[in-house]
């Protein structure tokens, strides 16, 4: 692995600055991949094998891969599979000198955001750059929301859980009530303390809180 000019690899993990992952078997052409996106002032590491990359610490940055698909030993698209079981969701941009259809559905239907054929225009690459850039802001973001919900969701009591879900389901309080088997005043007392943890002062609050939850947290709770 190869650290962003100028810079220390220790110190560009501070930074929320993008990082461009570079692997591919043909030092040429990671050589010309990486100075083509620090000609563009874009922070880049490149690895010439895909066990080299998975052997090194990666900081937690915005960016994305930048993936050769035939090398030997671990492919890129078996490496795509690998980050995919890791939770890596990264986006990655596939390059290829053999424009192979079925490798190019796989590739997409796995989560590829963008597939390249060998030798690729350095605009069209640089344009995919900064798609797949954008792309993983986005995750990102969606991801610390969602990870704030659930710590927020984790709070609160079973009973409570069972109210927030029932109130952004958009049910009144004496049908909560009715559901639960419990009283009236005592679903208000429940939502009046659910709300103050989860910092909601509206139905549209709640609505939003109980979305911003992963599906899966969700399901945990049934009335």
């Amino acid at each position: 692995m190869r650290t962003p000019t100028g810079s220390s690899f220790e110190d560009a993990a501070a930074s929320d600055r993008p990082l461009i992952i570079v692997v591919d078997d043909d030092p040429d052409i990671c050589d010309a991949l990486y100075e083509l996106l620090r000609s563009v002032d874009l922070d880049a590491v490149r690895f010439g094998s895909t066990q080299e990359l998975l052997r090194a610490p990666l900081p937690d940055r915005p960016g994305c891969f930048i993936l050769d698909v035939r090398m030997p030993g671990l492919s890129g698209l078996e490496l795509q599979s690998r980050l995919a079981g890791k939770g890596d969701g990264k986006p990655i941009i596939f390059l290829t000198g053999y424009g192979d259809v079925p490798m190019t559905v796989q590739a997409m239907k796995a989560g590829a955001v963008d597939f390249l054929i060998k030798p690729v225009r350095d605009q069209a690459l640089l344009d995919a750059v900064a798609a797949a850039i954008d792309v993983d802001r986005a995750r990102r973001a969606s991801a610390a929301v969602a990870a704030r919900a659930t710590e927020q969701f984790d709070a609160l009591t079973r009973r409570e859980q069972q109210v927030l879900r029932a109130a952004a389901a958009g049910m009144l309080n004496k049908q909560i009530a009715f559901e639960l088997g419990i009283s009236e005043v005592t679903v208000k007392l429940h939502r009046g303390s659910m709300m103050k943890k989860i910092g909601a002062r509206t139905i549209a609050d709640l609505v939003r809180a109980w979305e911003s939850l992963p599906a899966p947290v969700r399901d945990r709770v049934a009335i």
